[in-house]
């Protein structure tokens, strides 16, 4: 089959968003690509196309616990067989899975960073049969990057063991953290696909306020659909949180310090409907996908442009 014939068979779809053809293309070369596509611009179809394409299986390394539960269950629900190990997980369930990885009919195996210099991982890799490794929010590989994280480093040892293109995608990086990520991930040629960050149907408003609050409800009273509030620290996700409530706004917190069960709780709440406004620090939000988002707000200056700009 084509890209475009799996693309209409498993997706529906009758043509490819910018740059996707092309990524996916450079993937089924063989050749190394660091895709660079804006949030919602189809990152996800330019390694599940190729992946679906291949005989093997294809590793996908990602942070995003929320994320990795979302695609699975996304895969699942069109009748491709995808598995998640992450850090929520004993050693049982985490050798179960991967065990099914290697021996059922598999085609996609997401793998959170801290996963991969485990001995439990390190015994299956011989019999997983990797055709690409997947590296999402690559970003967090760079020093230079907004959200470094030491354990994707491992993704460059897996490489001298696992002989299998890399695709990496991240939503933004600058020249500077495009090249780290391709020197660190080993990239065999040096080789950068993006597409225009232009998202015409988005609007940026700056606010200058003497009562944030009472400009806080007006925006979550006066719009429909749901939204992200994103603060700082914890305390003030739930203080805000409180507020809103009082106030009669559908809402509930989530940051790093609740539970694994709590926050996958209150995610599932937020994705349903059932909860439409979320206060929350940058713990939560990146890569779900959920058609009703009107609006997101910073309550406190983001960290930085890059996380401002993947946030919104």
């Amino acid at each position: 089959m084509k890209p475009a014939e799996v693309l209409k068979k498993w997706w529906g779809y009758g043509s490819f968003r910018p740059m996707q053809e092309e990524i996916i293309s450079a993937a089924l070369d063989g050749k190394d690509v660091l895709a660079m596509l804006p949030t919602g611009g189809g990152k996800s179809v330019c390694f599940q196309v190729p992946g679906l394409m291949a005989d093997g299986l294809t590793l996908v390394v990602t942070p995003l616990i929320a994320l990795m539960k979302d695609q699975v269950q996304n895969l699942g629900e069109r009748g491709i067989k995808a598995i998640a190990v992450h850090a929520g997980m004993n050693r049982r369930e985490v050798d179960l899975a991967l065990n099914n990885a290697a021996y059922g009919d598999c085609k996609f195996l997401y793998l959170s960073p801290e996963r991969l210099g485990t001995f439990l991982f390190r015994s299956y890799l011989e019999v997983l049969n990797i055709s690409y490794i997947v590296v999402d929010e690559a970003h967090c590989i760079s020093q230079w990057g907004y959200d470094f994280r030491p354990d994707y480093l491992k993704i460059g040892e897996l490489r001298k063991t696992v002989n299998a293109p890399v695709i990496a995608l991240t939503a933004t990086a600058t020249p500077r953290v495009a090249e780290d990520i391709m020197e660190k991930l080993g990239f065999k040629e040096k080789l950068v696909l993006k597409s225009g960050f232009e998202r015409p149907n988005l609007s940026y408003v700056v606010r200058k306020c003497f009562d944030k609050k009472g400009q806080l409800l007006n925006v979550c009273n006066g719009i429909a659909g749901s939204g992200i509030v994103y603060m700082r620290n914890r305390a003030k996700c739930e203080e805000t949180s409180s507020f809103l409530s009082s106030e009669g706004v559908s809402c509930s917190f989530y940051h790093a310090g609740l539970g694994s069960l709590a926050r996958a709780e209150r995610q599932e709440a937020w994705k349903s409907g059932e909860v439409r406004v979320m206060v929350c620090t940058n713990a939560f939000g990146m890569g779900i996908d959920k058609p009703d988002v009107r609006f997101v707000i910073h309550y406190d200056i983001p960290k930085s442009i890059e996380g401002y700009y993947q946030e919104t």
